[in-house]
């Protein structure tokens, strides 16, 4: 049974409105277009749907504007009521795309701009929704998660801020650390993963995959990737393994401790198919070192699995590796902004998470328990299943016809 169909004899908690930060709309009409579908199919073997008052609409985008005086500040306002719906506002705070102008000069939106423009469209809600959740893909400040020494506390701030402001749920996606969650204890965060949406992309890159410990393992870039792998190799029956990174503790570079090396532990590669996965790439020199370490120990082919793909230092790097043939596929999902340039790339595919985060919405707008939709480990299993059931076939019929 499929979640729709588990929450449609369910009455939502009341009238769906989605609406976004500057920058974030093409994922909030995607996701939009996305409900619109789902609920229309809901409402072809449910009849009642059809009577509940805003539940089958041709749109649940809610008409909001964010506009800048010319200081660089700015202010939210909602060209509609929003009163006793189930908000949700939609903010990728990671769109560096987005400009405005600064006493005359253009300025590109950092994401503490975008964290001020989401907390405006709260506001400019004045309390009037039912309720309003937050689907913050990337979460904001999520690197700065722990204190150590006198720093500051960043992505703790954040959420106790939105939870002073009103915020009932916070949906995020491969949370860098989900034990955030302990600084709004009394505030629903929900932190789900893309697991399925990424066996789902690495089968359209590479049909040919074979899943089994002779021939694929998963590797973790390195410890904090580990829950990720442990999970990715379970379900599939392969070998994991590991790199850690050695540091240099006597310097600091931009903030952090600089890496010396990657040490490899696990079994042999040799021969194997490898997808290395983690929740980001950030410069990607870690990443492609790990991919170069992999080739250097004979794996066969090596992908790259990465929730956000941020390339802070553009994408020479990863060009230049892919000629050489240091990795094969690099695939992201769409939850951040993605320049053009990336999307073009041979090696570049697409993990989409929009139909993902509109059967999260749904459930929760039922106000249905959100492991529905989390847990996909049985989805994983039918498809595993299929795309066995498949191979067999094609083998089937390739051996008829050779004995004819």
């Amino acid at each position: 049974m499929s979640v729709s169909e588990k929450t449609e004899k369910v009455l939502p908690v009341a009238p769906l409105k989605i609406t976004y930060i500057e920058g974030s709309r093409p994922i909030a009409k995607q996701i939009n277009s996305s409900l619109v579908k789902m609920r229309r199919a809901i409402g072809e073997h449910d009849k009642e749907a059809l009577t509940r008052q805003g539940y089958i609409e041709n749109n649940y985008l809610l008409d909001a504007h964010l506009s800048r005086y010319g200081t660089g500040e700015g202010k939210a306002t909602l060209n509609e009521s929003v009163r006793g719906t189930d908000l949700y506002i939609v903010a990728d705070v990671m769109n560096y795309s987005v400009t405005y102008k600064l006493c005359g000069r253009v300025n590109h939106m950092s994401p503490d701009n975008h964290f001020q423009d989401l907390k405006r469209i709260i506001s400019a809600a004045n309390g009037k929704a039912h309720r309003i959740s937050v689907i913050m893909p990337f979460l904001y400040e999520s690197r700065q998660h722990k204190r150590s020494g006198r720093e500051s506390l960043d992505a703790a701030m954040a959420l106790r801020e939105l939870q002073s402001y009103g915020v009932s749920e916070i949906i995020t996606f491969d949370a860098h650390d989900p034990r955030v969650r302990n600084a709004i204890p009394l505030r629903g965060f929900d932190n789900f993963m893309p697991t399925y949406q990424f066996l789902r992309a690495l089968l359209k890159a590479a049909p040919d995959l074979n899943f089994d410990s002779d021939h694929f393992m998963v590797i973790s870039p390195d410890e904090g990737a580990m829950n990720r792998a442990v999970y990715f190799s379970n379900i599939l029956g392969a070998d994991i393994g590991m790199f850690y990174k050695r540091r240099d503790y006597s310097k600091i570079v931009n903030g952090k401790n600089p890496i010396v090396a990657h040490e490899f532990l696990g079994a042999s590669v040799e021969g194997k198919d490898c997808v290395v996965i983690d929740d980001m790439i950030s410069s990607g020199g870690s990443m492609l070192d790990v991919c170069k370490q992999m080739k250097e120990r004979g794996a066969k082919r090596v992908f790259i699995c990465t929730t956000f793909g941020l390339f802070t230092d553009g994408f020479a790097k990863f060009d230049e590796y892919y000629e050489k043939g240091l990795f094969t596929k690099l695939i992201t999902t769409n939850l951040c902004y993605r320049p053009q340039e990336l999307l073009d790339k041979p090696y570049y595919e697409t993990a989409n998470m929009y139909k993902y985060i509109a059967s999260i919405i749904n459930t929760l707008n039922h106000d249905q328990s959100a492991d529905k939709v989390r847990s996909t480990t049985s989805k994983i299993t039918k498809m595993l299943f299929r795309v066995e059931a498949e191979r067999n076939a094609l083998l089937g019929d390739s051996e008829e016809i050779e004995k004819k």
